[in-house]
């Protein structure tokens, strides 16, 4: 067909499955085990729907800004929120990696870097991490159009030291450097400070992982003002209207419940801590985790025959066929119930 030649044709990002059985369970695509804060709750009761028929606030996305705002200790022209971490990340792609020049990511890491990259033309060099999946802050030195990573990263799990995100902000102050902050909540430390010594660093977190709003969509970047006027001119020039107003009345109760937020975020890590016990005793290999997540390797079972039996048995962990990473498995910390039927099955596969 003749209108074909004119299609962009791009190779889509691929999510965790989403089983249509709600009795499974689901430790495949790093959402939280734990239900919103209680407050989030409330706030749904409480909404108006006579203002559904009316755009959200715009520009200024008052309420959860401010909270925002209001957490982090920044002016709200330091912050930028959008439909999720993903989509501030997109529009970061199409703001700020322009010059022509090659953007570097890790080799191994958030699948969707190098999908924004194709979908928007923008030239990319991957960079491999070393033979413990960390990535080297000297590979990150030479001449680039842009610098993206998370931190910890995906699906490793580990975590760089502020040291070493600093190495990688000091040596590329002529482009923009994106920490992708998704997992900090789970036992790291931001490096949102560095935004007052780098006017090129762009911090963006998530409500999805550890504010257990994954439904919602909100995620959010901060910044030094230029670059996030930047970003809404590029946001104000797509869509004006991206954050619906549910979303920024839920998210606004979610960021207020500062004591909800830490006992969850205290629970999944100890979770994972035991996690690591119980597949360590089963023969299995992982990175130290600072995420929602253990990366495993099974020292005896292939990894796709681990991720079918535990599919057969209705729970599902993610899996990649893919140069590097296909003997490991991704596994999601859920709740402790959860992790014990996790184990029961192991025990039967690996023992």
């Amino acid at each position: 067909m003749e209108w074909e030649k004119n299609v962009r044709r791009v190779v889509p990002y691929t999510p965790g499955e989403q089983p249509a059985d709600q009795n499974v369970i689901k430790l495949n695509t790093n959402e939280n085990p734990y239900p919103p804060a209680p407050g989030v709750a409330a706030s749904l009761a409480l909404l108006d729907a006579d203002k559904m028929r009316l755009y959200p606030a715009f520009p200024e996305q008052t309420q959860l800004a401010e909270a925002l705002a209001d957490y982090y200790g920044i002016g709200r022209d330091q912050l930028f929120i959008g439909v999720g971490s993903d989509d501030v990340l997109s529009l970061a792609f199409m703001t700020f990696f322009q010059s022509g020049n090659p953007v570097l990511f890790p080799d191994i890491t958030y699948s969707f870097y190098d999908v924004w990259a194709d979908l928007y033309r923008i030239p990319y060099e991957k960079k491999a991490l070393d033979g413990q999946f960390c990535i080297r802050p000297e590979d990150y030195r030479q001449p680039n159009g842009g610098v993206i990573f998370p931190n910890p990263n995906a699906p490793t799990g580990i975590l760089m030291s502020l040291d070493q995100v600093e190495d990688i902000v000091a040596a590329n102050r002529d482009v923009v450097v994106i920490v992708d902050e998704a997992y900090i909540d789970f036992g790291g430390v931001s490096c949102l400070p560095l935004t007052e010594k780098y006017d090129n660093l762009l911090v963006v977190q998530t409500f999805s992982k550890s504010r257990s709003l994954a439904g919602m969509r909100i995620g959010y970047a901060m910044g030094n003002p230029k670059l996030i006027g930047y970003l809404n001119d590029v946001k104000y020039s797509v869509n004006s209207y991206t954050m619906n107003y549910a979303a920024l009345q839920i998210g606004a109760e979610a960021v207020r419940d500062v004591e909800y937020f830490q006992e969850c975020c205290g629970k999944i890590m100890k979770t994972r801590e035991l996690a690591k016990k119980e597949l360590g005793a089963l023969g299995f290999t992982f990175p130290e985790s600072y995420g929602n997540f253990i990366f495993a390797s099974h020292e005896c079972i292939f990894a796709e025959e681990i991720f079918r039996q535990l599919k057969a048995n209705d729970i599902y962990v993610r899996y990649w066929n893919k140069e590097r990473i296909n003997n490991h498995l991704r596994i999601t910390i859920g709740t402790d119930e959860q992790m014990e039927a996790l184990y029961r099955v192991l025990r039967k596969i690996c023992g």
